[in-house]
């Protein structure tokens, strides 16, 4: 514990906070613990990728391609996406994409 002036004349005690301390919120920890397996399984996509070309191919420039057209659509379209995000209300952005999808993924799988 350690003592934090709030105002002035006054202290304040403050409990000190661990860096596990997020973790404590269920709706936060589900959240994080979605994200990690989120991006094992993209690392490991990555990784097989790699793999695949690496014995399709020897030349690393090959490779390289593999991996820069698997970020591509990420850095072309992050910005796009965050802007769009501020522009628009978000539950309702949230709302068309889910529909799109509802009718977009069905198509593809035929």
């Amino acid at each position: 514990m350690q003592w934090i002036p709030s105002l002035p004349g006054r202290m304040k005690q403050h409990k000190a906070q661990s860096p596990w301390s997020p973790l404590r919120n269920t709706l936060f920890r589900n959240l994080w613990m979605a994200s990690i397996v989120s991006n094992v399984g993209t690392w490991m996509h990555d990784v097989g990728a790699g793999w695949l070309m690496t014995s399709l191919s020897s030349s690393p420039s090959m490779v390289a391609l593999v991996e820069a057209a698997d970020t591509l659509p990420v850095m072309l379209l992050a910005l796009p996406a965050g802007a769009l995000a501020d522009i628009v209300d978000r539950r309702r952005l949230l709302i068309g994409v889910q529909i799109y999808f509802l009718f977009v993924i069905p198509a593809l799988a035929m």
